[in-house]
């Protein structure tokens, strides 16, 4: 195990900002892809994926994992929403509940399973991880590109119901890619933009733009159950993600408060709330604890890390 100072990689006290103040978020440097007849073959328990329900990009991963049934090919570690100086703990570190020690290394922190694989390592400590049991490395840390691999690498060793299954299909992918673009900036990053601006100037350009979004996709979701195409593609999913976690967490801790979901933008909260309580898989990898906590417990931004209780309850019944 590394024993060189990584913090300023881990420590969010430590984020720094462009100089006018604006967050810019790096480029994922594990991109390999597991493919039939590459280097990282699908294989059945090969992979392990290392996530937190706190964070938005890794329960992409998760959801699609399911939607896909995946659960009995990549076998999964869940680490502590309460991230410290080193990054994400796990369970042994800080045994919050349902949070895991790891298995395959009993390490202390994600940034371990980094400098395991890369010892002189300069990028952030994120997750999702997909890692290979049999090269022991990690293969991606991309959630946009793990979703895909999950979409459709594993299809040939999987049940023909789950295998025609296609939440990025031929037909729908300039759309897909064209929404995906737009979303992604100022909304799936958007809230990040306008949370660790370290400027009023540089909250304002993340701020005003993201509502933009959010108004272009009330509209869209007017009558509608999917995005894109009437059915449920990896353009839902990505963009689930950071409206399940907008009024619990972006909406007070984010400075982003023009208006909630829930009060605010009836379409896209009628559209969420149907892939909640409709749809397992969105359901069953969202934990609100791990969200509340992960985000006030950035003592950067909230010294205290108190942790608010509400909005009660953290989602709305199908009915309300």
């Amino acid at each position: 195990m590394a024993t060189r100072d990584t913090t300023h990689l881990s420590d969010l006290t430590k984020l720094k900002s462009e100089a006018d103040g604006s967050f810019n978020r790096h480029v994922s440097q594990f991109r390999d892809w597991v493919a039939k007849g590459g280097h990282f073959e699908p294989e059945k328990g090969r992979y392990h994926l290392y996530v937190s329900y706190g964070c938005p990009w890794a329960t992409r991963t998760l959801i699609m994992r399911q939607l896909k049934g995946l659960e009995e090919f990549i076998d999964v570690t869940v680490v502590s929403p309460r991230m410290d100086e080193h990054g994400w703990p796990f369970a042994n570190i800080d045994p919050f509940p349902g949070a895991d020690i790891d298995p395959l290394f009993g390490v202390d922190h994600v940034k371990d399973l980094y400098l395991r694989v890369a010892p002189n390592y300069e990028g952030r400590f994120t997750v999702p991880i997909l890692w290979d049991k049999k090269h022991s490395t990690i293969v991606n840390n991309e959630s946009s590109e793990i979703i895909r691999m999950f979409n459709s690498s594993f299809n040939h060793l999987l049940p023909q119901e789950k295998a025609k299954l296609d939440f990025y299909p031929e037909h729908l992918r300039g759309e897909i890619d064209e929404l995906n673009a737009w979303v992604y900036d100022t909304v799936n990053n958007g809230v990040y933009k306008a949370g660790f601006a370290a400027s009023q100037s540089a909250y304002e350009k993340a701020v005003y733009p993201l509502f933009e979004s959010l108004d272009r996709l009330e509209k869209l979701l007017e009558g509608k159950d999917y995005l894109i195409g009437n059915q449920l593609t990896e353009a839902d999913l990505r963009l689930f993600v950071t409206i399940i976690r907008f009024d619990v967490a972006y909406y007070s801790h984010f400075k982003c408060n023009f208006r909630t979901i829930r009060h605010g933008y009836p379409a896209i909260h009628l559209w969420l709330r149907k892939l909640y309580w409709n749809i397992p898989a969105f359901k069953d990898t969202c934990n609100f604890d791990h969200i509340k906590t992960g985000y006030h417990w950035q003592k950067s931004y909230n010294p205290k890390q108190i942790v608010p209780v509400g909005p009660i309850p953290s989602i709305l019944p199908l009915d309300a």
